[in-house]
């Protein structure tokens, strides 16, 4: 059992492993951030999927960098792409350095808490689109958590090999309220 960080969206994929890491008996600490994306619905099932678990749970608010992570359609005023759902549509959804901010801030919060370690959900799916989900980077912050602090802390990535296919059967055997969890870019009143 160890004291852990979770980056925690709202989403599926976060939400599956915060039932994952539960389930193992670990103490948990999810950490939501604020960096002015276009809505708020993950960050609300977050709260609500945490307070019903009764983990302690944190929203940064960041949305003063947002002008900083311009070009986006999660940040600026660009339409969020529809279909087809591929590469190049879908690299418009790329927040700039968004993995390694929200590391960043998770392990600032494991150091001071003397947790253990600092889990994300990146998995194989992201790979293709999203650079901070691939393992290079994945090995990178691994290395990088190690050495920033003088308090070992252990980045935890369980499905990095993982497809979203898993992600979801994992999350079903869970009893993880997959129906709750928000991954839509659009913040309408259904996904």
């Amino acid at each position: 059992m160890m004291r852990v960080v979770l980056i925690h969206s709202g989403g599926l994929d976060s939400t599956v492993l915060l039932y994952e890491l539960r389930r193992q008996g670990h103490v948990l600490h999810a950490l939501s951030v604020d960096y002015g994306q276009r809505h708020r619905k993950e960050l609300d099932a977050a709260v609500a999927i945490c307070t019903e678990l009764g983990v302690d749970h944190r929203v940064a608010d960041l949305r003063a960098i947002r002008p900083l992570l311009a070009g986006c359609a999660l940040t600026d005023d660009k339409p969020v792409p529809e279909e087809p759902y591929d590469e190049a549509t879908m690299r418009q959804t790329v927040v700039p350095n968004r993995n390694m901010i929200l590391l960043s801030l998770a392990v600032a919060w494991a150091v001071s808490l003397k947790a253990e370690a600092v889990a994300y959900a990146a998995h194989a799916g992201d790979h293709a689109i999203y650079p901070d989900c691939r393992p290079t980077f994945i090995a990178a912050m691994r290395e990088a958590v190690r050495l920033c602090d003088w308090h070992a802390v252990e980045l935890l990535t369980p499905f990095a090999d993982k497809r979203k296919e898993d992600i979801v059967r994992l999350g079903a055997a869970l009893g993880a309220p997959l129906a709750r969890t928000w991954s839509c870019y659009q913040g309408e009143a259904l996904h």
